[in-house]
C-alpha cells in the first residue's frame, strides 16, 4: 500500500542539510497522544522500559510515523525505499532531573562510521506538550559534522519543544542531550531509528531548485562546498561532477588539513575534492601519512573527487597499513556508482584480516553493487558477504546483511545463510537478514521470512495477568 506523502520543500531540505534536523507536525487530536501516554505511564510502571518492544506494545505509535507530514519528511531526507530500524527506546525524563551531556549515539557498538551523508535519521517524538522547563530533547544545530565536542559546542543549543505530536527528524551524528527537567511534570520522548536503502538518484521532495547556490538565496555559507556536495547527492549527481577549484590552491589546502579548527579542516578537505585529478597525487601522500586525522580527511576528499582518485584508493586497499586501507574502503564505499571499477577490490577487502577494513569494504559493497548494472557479475561479491554473515564482529555481520538487502534480488543465493542468521545471536543482524529476505523477493525467500515473523511474533497482550 502506497502511503501518502507531504514532501519537504527545497527550503526544508537546504536547512537540514545545514542543521540536520527538521521539525514536522502531525494533526492527530489530543486523545490520541494521551492514550499513549498512559500505556507508557503503565508500561514503567509494570514491567520498566520495554526498549525495542516499545512499538509491539503499543503499535498506535506506528500511525505517527505513516503519518503523511511524517512519511513526506522521511522519504526526502532517505529516499522513497528507505526502512525502520528495529531500535527504538523510550526516554524518560523524571522531574528534577539534571539532564544529559551533549553526545553523538552509537551505531550498536558501530562507532567509527561517521559520514557527512545522510544514510540514518532518529525521529524524536513528544506523546505530550513539552515546554522548555520540562527537560525537552535539545540540540546543536549543524554540529552533525564535527567529531570533537569542542568543535560542536561552538555552534548555539536550541531545545526542542513542542506540542504532543511533534516529530523532530535528525541526521544520526547531530550532537544532543536531554536537558534538565525542572518542572513537575514528566516528559517522554520516544527515538526512532530508520536508515536509508537506495543510494539518490532523483529528489525526493517537492523539487524547485537543482542548484544549491540558487536554493541558498544568497547566504553566507559557513562550509560552502561540504553543503553543496551534500544537495548534489541529494540530486543523484555523481562525485567528481561539480570540480572546479584551481590546482593552485593545493599547497594551502593541503596545510589547512592539519590545522588545529576543525572547521578549517572541513573546508579544506572539501574543497580539495573540488580540485579534480590535480590534488590526488598530494592527496595520496596525505593518506599515507602518519596522521590519523589528516588521513581521514583526506579520504573525504578523494572521495569527492570522483574518478580520478579511484585507481589510487584500490592500490591504497593493497598497503600494510590497516589504517589506510581502511580509510580507502571507507572513501570508495561514499563514491556510489563513480566507484563501480574497484568493485572486485572491495570484495577481496571484506574478507581482510583487519576487522575495521571489513566493515567498511561490506558497506561499500552494498553502497556501490545496488546501482551496478545487471551485465556485471556479482556471483563472487554476493558469496564473500555470504560468508561475511559468519563473521566474528556482530557489526560486520550486521553490514554483510544490509549490504545483502541492498543487492536485491541479485543476492539470491544467500537465502539460506539468511535465514541461519534469522538466529543470529545479535538482534540487529536478525533484522537486517529478515530486510534481505524480504528485498530478494523469491517465495523461497518470503516464506522463510513469514515463518520466521510468525514464529518469533511477541503479543503485547499476554502478560501475567492474561495468559491467554
Amino acid at each position: 500500500m502506497n502511503k501518502h506523502a507531504l514532501k519537504l520543500t527545497d527550503n526544508q531540505m537546504r536547512d537540514f542539510i545545514i542543521n540536520g534536523y527538521v521539525k514536522v507536525q502531525t494533526d492527530f487530536p489530543p486523545s490520541f497522544h494521551q492514550n499513549i501516554f498512559e500505556q507508557l505511564d503503565a508500561m514503567f510502571e509494570q514491567t520498566g522500559n520495554l526498549g525495542n518492544n516499545v512499538l509491539p506494545l503499543i503499535p498506535e505509535m506506528q500511525e505517527i510515523f505513516d503519518h503523511p507530514v511524517v512519511h513526506g519528511a522521511m522519504q526526502g531526507l532517505l529516499g522513497s525505499d528507505y526502512v525502520m530500524h528495529p531500535h527504538r527506546y523510550c526516554h524518560f525524563n523524571q522531574q528534577g532531573s539534571e539532564g544529559q551531556n551533549f553526545h553523538k549515539d552509537t551505531y550498536e557498538g558501530d562507532e567509527q562510521i561517521r559520514r557527512h551523508r545522510c544514510r540514518w535519521t532518529m525521529a524524536f517524538y513528544y506523546p505530550q506538550d513539552v515546554i522548555e522547563d520540562m527537560g525537552p530533547t535539545a540540540v546543536l544545530p549543524g554540529s552533525q559534522y564535527y567529531e570533537t565536542g569542542e568543535s560542536a559546542h561552538e555552534q548555539p543549543d536550541l531545545s526542542l519543544c513542542g506540542e504532543a505530536g511533534t516529530v523532530t527528524i535528525v541526521h544520526y551524528d547531530l550532537w544532543h542531550r536531554a536537558t534538565p527537567n525542572r518542572s513537575d511534570k514528566k516528559r517522554y520522548m520516544l527515538k526512532f531509528l530508520f536508515s536509508r536503502l537506495d543510494e539518490p538518484q532523483t529528489p525526493t521532495w517537492q523539487s524547485d531548485a537543482p542548484d544549491w547556490h540558487t536554493a541558498s538565496n544568497g547566504d553566507v555559507s559557513e562550509h560552502p562546498e561540504l553543503w553543496e556536495s551534500l544537495w548534489d547527492w541529494y540530486y543523484g549527481k555523481q562525485n567528481g561532477a561539480a570540480n572546479g577549484v584551481p590546482h593552485t590552491e593545493v599547497d594551502t589546502l593541503i596545510r589547512n588539513l592539519g590545522r588545529d579548527n576543525e572547521r578549517d579542516r572541513l573546508n579544506a578537505a572539501y574543497r580539495l575534492g573540488k580540485v579534480g585529478a590535480a590534488a590526488v597525487p598530494t592527496l595520496k601522500q596525505a593518506l599515507h601519512g602518519t596522521s590519523d586525522a589528516i588521513r581521514n580527511y583526506a579520504g573525504y576528499a578523494l572521495s569527492l573527487t570522483g574518478g580520478p582518485a579511484v585507481p589510487t584508493l584500490i592500490d591504497a586497499l593493497q598497503t600494510t597499513d590497516d589504517a589506510v586501507r581502511a580509510t580507502a574502503a571507507f572513501a570508495l564505499a561514499d563514491m556510489g556508482k563513480t566507484a563501480e571499477e574497484a568493485m572486485p577490490a572491495l570484495t577481496r577487502a571484506a574478507q581482510d584480516p583487519d576487522e575495521w577494513v571489513r566493515r567498511h569494504a561490506t558497506e561499500g559493497l552494498g553502497l556501490i553493487g545496488q546501482q551496478v548494472t545487471d551485465e556485471i557479475d556479482l556471483s563472487e561479491t554476493v558469496q564473500v558477504l555470504t560468508d561475511r554473515l559468519g563473521d566474528d564482529y556482530h557489526w560486520v555481520r550486521d553490514n554483510a546483511a544490509r549490504a545483502l538487502a541492498k543487492l536485491g534480488t541479485r543476492a539470491e543465493p544467500a537465502i539460506p545463510t539468511l535465514i541461519a542468521h534469522l538466529e543470529d545471536e545479535n538482534r540487529y543482524v536478525r533484522f537486517h537478514a529478515a530486510l534481505a529476505l524480504k528485498q530478494i523477493k523469491t517465495s523461497e525467500a518470503q516464506d522463510a521470512l513469514f515463518n520466521h515473523l510468525f514464529t518469533s511474533r511477541w503479543c503485547e497482550l499476554t502478560t501475567r495477568g492474561t495468559p491467554y
